[in-house]
């Protein structure tokens, strides 16, 4: 049987049947991810209201498509690109968002899901947390605590990292620092691999609080 990479196909030389080889990570770019989260109906006020300023709606679901459907899974995989989102929404809180990532992870990696639950509620607590290096601002200082997943068994030396860098941003983010991003070169992560990643964080921070706003908005009529 011969492959063609490029195609993502394998082709068996004496029947001439072709297969499609190539991992599915579509995501139905019909659906709005955020309306969808946000119970945003077609034609509501909300809707009307998100269409006002097209290109922003559009370019958060680009930012979606490109994260959970990757041309390439060269420097993050499929499964720990949802894996890190189930955690990070769970950090949240948000209950249909972190619903929605972690069935997702379940329809990938349905093992790996009842690690990052576990992880989710190890790690839960509230913030943000840091110390200020301005004099003026240290009062305002406080220290919280610092996750650290590579203690379980359960996850490996990359996804354990990725996920103590995802709660440090999220709850300490004041504290990232080269040392910080050093720990995930250690761990095997490529400095794209480290973009990306904090990447993904950034956006489910930024997706969680526009749901959160666009439910608002629709409670108050």
């Amino acid at each position: 049987m011969t492959a063609d990479t490029s195609a993502g196909t394998t082709t068996d030389p004496t029947t001439g049947t072709t297969t499609d080889t190539t991992t599915d990570t579509a995501v139905d770019t019909a659906v709005d991810v955020i309306d969808t989260l946000a119970g945003i109906r077609p034609g509501s006020r909300l809707d009307l209201l998100r269409d006002r300023r097209p290109d922003a709606r559009e370019h958060a679901q680009r930012a979606y498509e490109a994260l959970f459907a990757p041309d390439s899974e060269q420097e993050v995989t499929l499964v720990e690109r949802v894996a890190l989102a189930a955690f990070v929404a769970g950090l949240h809180q948000d209950p249909a968002v972190a619903r929605h990532y972690a069935d997702r992870l379940a329809e990938h990696a349905p093992d790996l899901r009842t690690t990052i639950e576990r992880e989710i509620e190890a790690s839960r607590t509230v913030g943000p947390y840091g110390v200020y290096d301005e004099p003026a601002l240290a009062q305002e200082s406080l220290i919280g605590p610092a996750y650290r997943a590579g203690r379980r068994a359960a996850l490996d030396e990359r996804l354990a990292a990725a996920l103590d860098h995802a709660h440090l941003l999220v709850f300490r983010p004041r504290e990232s620092s080269r040392d910080a991003l050093k720990r995930l070169l250690d761990a095997g992560w490529t400095t794209t691999g480290v973009v990306t990643i904090s990447q993904l964080v950034a956006f489910l921070t930024f997706q969680i609080r526009v749901v959160a706003g666009l439910r608002l908005l629709g409670a108050d009529r």
